[in-house]
């Protein structure tokens, strides 16, 4: 890992007019914490820090204050969207053989074999190591990967000093066989037959429903109950000799 000793200047002054003006002068707001003390705010050179941390953002940091040096490792990071360039760092303060947690970078090596497709699914690892002797990257070897095939957390060799800090059953790399293009296409023609089943499906319950929905036509059951009433009324006999 990279040490890098950098100034820190204590910062009195708060609020976000004071930090636009913080950044105005080339220099970063950082807040240092840990070992149960109260938040040390400081002012921190802009282009020292950011080349310190641009390659290793577990980059060991001595500061050099007014009550003397302070070792310290970035905790959080806030980044200006747009330029890239740094607007404020969380800082942890660390001794010499204490251990810390920390996520390192995975770097893939070798080649996978032949019509294997590789899916990273994770690009750090969580370990713990002594503060002053962390790694700044693991190496993963795919050599031979197969499709089927996976590396987990626990397949990892860590770098001395360090152990897994996670849970091992985490896949880190996962062998996907290569889909030929006689095997896309016949998926591809599938999938628009899926679909125009469908279509022709929701066309006949959409043409069904409008049946049902169209008013009575002639002759209809209705129709001929309501006639046969009027009829029997109608064709009721009479008395020949009404009282």
């Amino acid at each position: 890992m990279s040490e890098v000793r950098i100034v820190a200047e204590p910062r009195t002054e708060f609020g976000k007019g004071h930090a636009r003006r913080v950044r105005m002068a080339n220099k970063v707001p950082a807040v240092l914490y840990g070992h149960g003390d109260k938040p040390r705010h400081f002012s921190l050179p802009g282009h020292e820090l950011m080349l310190a941390l641009r390659h290793d953002k577990n980059a060991l940091l001595t500061l050099e204050t007014a009550e003397g040096d302070q070792l310290a490792l970035a905790k959080a990071i806030v980044r200006d969207p747009l330029k890239g360039h740094l607007e404020h760092v969380d800082l942890v303060a660390v001794r010499r053989g204490e251990k810390v947690t920390v996520e390192i970078a995975i770097t893939l090596t070798g080649d996978a074999a032949p019509d294997t497709m590789v899916d990273q699914q994770t690009t750090t690892l969580t370990v713990e190591a002594e503060a002053t002797h962390l790694p700044d990257h693991v190496e993963v070897s795919i050599a031979g990967l197969k499709a089927g095939g996976k590396i987990t957390a626990a397949d990892i060799e860590l770098p001395q000093g360090a152990t897994l800090a996670q849970d091992p059953e985490h896949v880190i790399v996962q062998g996907l066989g290569v889909i030929s293009e006689e095997q896309l296409e016949a998926e591809l023609t599938a999938a628009e037959e899926d679909l125009g089943s469908g279509q022709a499906g929701a066309e006949a319950i959409e043409a069904e429903a409008a049946e049902g929905d169209s008013p009575a036509t002639e002759g209809s059951e209705s129709d001929k109950t309501g006639e046969g009433d009027a009829v029997g009324e109608t064709d009721a006999p009479k008395s020949e000799n009404p009282a």
